[in-house]
């Protein structure tokens, strides 16, 4: 098949969550199966950076009142052709500038550039659409003959702009459906998928659905969960040249040098046998932070206990992180930043992962950790649920700590019940082995999608053969 991926973010190039690591890792492994994969995303000003960008473009068109072009470049570390749509709105030349004011009109124009490029200069059995960046894409390409359209929820949350923005800063088919970007996607998507079982079926309920949960389950007939992957090349302790020490599940013991360099870089007290909990995250309520912060004294009460946070986010949530390391020193540690590599240390040293989110559409943090040998304490919800079973001593099973209720005394508990079974070395070292041995590799789930971009395919011919659908004028000129 001919695909193109369509998308705000692609790591290594751009990524600000768990979408980047899926548009920069998925395309290889469909590449390798011997598909021709595409990616398209916008020039960010930074780009130039990180890849080789030729100077002249390969296709240019006005769009919006707009001039946008094209360069093609190839993907890093691949042969995968990576198209980079450009206009002013995409100079800046910081990755925190890339979701700030005027996304709504920013990502429009990008979608809008997009879909005119699809239809006039390469044309994909399958084009697959990421969140509400790329929303509109299948709106304008239902009638496009023989392109079938993929729509991924990365996070729910996040819908884009409403209908009367987007009649005022692009034309819309008279017959628009969808209150908003990412509704009018799920209404006319071919096929459309949310980023783990779990999460497919949360959406559909009040709890989870973020008050568009009746078209949610108005398309449950196209709407799949497909589990998302990790690279396990490129995260693999065995070769990790970020740790001190790589080790495997065999030689779990050389891990400890690692533990001890992460406690000297973060600035906590070097004690081996203390019990130290990870957490890299954004500090955002989602994440589950307003359940740590209350449960910190508590858990700091029991001795040999430590704690180091990475990430950034919502600035009153990074203040009162800050605020516990300061009451804390040697206990806990708050490194307000973005660090690759320091997470990789944080993976590779911590003796468990917290992840008390209120949801998940799927979570990649908690399988490095597994995939690291710092067991996780997770909320069930989402994508926890189906990477994180629950330890059972007696019974020998699971690969981490879980809690039902979003309460912060459910979540202490649970962090008490992983701190007690610290304490049985054997044991712990038998739950770190169970969890590594899992395989989250994205050879997995990339057989998911290809059977997703087939229905979708189907799914586009029975409609072209049953009824034709209204035309649709979307472009602006």
């Amino acid at each position: 098949m001919k695909i193109l991926f369509v998308a705000a973010e692609a790591a290594p190039l751009a990524k600000i969550g768990g979408m980047g690591d899926v548009v920069g890792t998925l395309p290889r492994i469909l590449k390798k199966m011997g598909h021709d994969v595409r990616i398209i995303m916008p020039y960010y000003g930074f780009l130039a950076d990180k890849v080789d960008i030729p100077k002249a473009p390969i296709w240019s068109a006005s769009v919006m009142f707009q001039t946008v072009t094209v360069h093609e470049t190839t993907f890093p570390s691949s042969t995968i052709p990576l198209y980079l749509l450009g206009n002013w709105s995409f100079s800046s030349p910081k990755v925190a500038d890339v979701y700030a004011e005027g996304d709504d009109w920013r990502f429009t124009l990008f979608s809008n550039g997009a879909t005119k490029f699809i239809q006039s200069y390469w044309k994909p059995d399958v084009v697959h659409c990421h969140d509400w960046h790329t929303g509109m894409i299948p709106v304008w390409l239902k009638n496009e003959p023989g392109v079938a359209t993929v729509f991924t929820i990365h996070n729910l949350a996040y819908q884009g702009p409403w209908l009367d923005r987007l009649a005022e800063i692009t034309t819309l088919p008279p017959d628009m459906r969808g209150h908003n970007t990412l509704a009018a996607a799920l209404l006319y998507a071919d096929q459309v998928n949310a980023v783990s079982p779990t999460y497919a079926q949360e959406i559909q309920t009040s709890e989870y659905g973020e008050n568009i949960e009746d078209i949610l389950i108005s398309i449950n007939h196209k709407l799949h969960g497909i589990l998302n992957g990790i690279d396990t090349e490129q995260y693999d302790p065995h070769a990790d040249t970020a740790l001190s020490q790589t080790y495997t599940a065999q030689t779990l013991p050389q891990r400890e040098v690692n533990k001890a360099e992460l406690q000297k870089q973060v600035g906590l007290d070097l004690e081996p046998k203390s019990f130290m909990v990870g957490m890299v995250s954004r500090l955002v309520e989602q994440k589950g932070i307003d359940l740590l912060i209350p449960i910190v004294d508590r858990f700091l009460e029991v001795p040999h206990t430590q704690m180091v946070i990475l990430g950034t986010g919502e600035k009153p949530y990074e203040a009162q992180v800050k605020i516990l390391a300061d009451r804390f020193p040697g206990r806990v540690s708050a490194q307000l930043l973005y660090s690759d590599a320091l997470s990789r240390r944080i993976y590779g040293g911590s003796d468990a992962f917290l992840m008390p989110s209120r949801f998940e559409p799927c979570g990649i943090s908690q399988m490095l950790a597994l995939r690291y040998g710092s067991v996780p304490i997770v909320r069930h919800t989402g994508g926890l649920v189906d990477t994180v079973t629950d330890h059972d001593p007696q019974a020998g099973i699971g690969h981490g700590y879980a809690f039902e209720s979003y309460d912060p005394y459910a979540f202490l508990g649970c962090v008490m019940r992983a701190r007690e079974g610290f304490q049985y070395p054997q044991s712990w070292q038998t739950l770190q082995q169970r969890g590594m041995g899992i395989d989250f590799s994205w050879d997995r789930s990339a057989q998911g999608y290809v059977a997703l971009y087939e229905q979708a395919i189907v799914s586009k011919r029975k409609q072209v053969q049953q009824k034709p659908y209204p035309v649709l004028t979307g472009i602006v000129e």
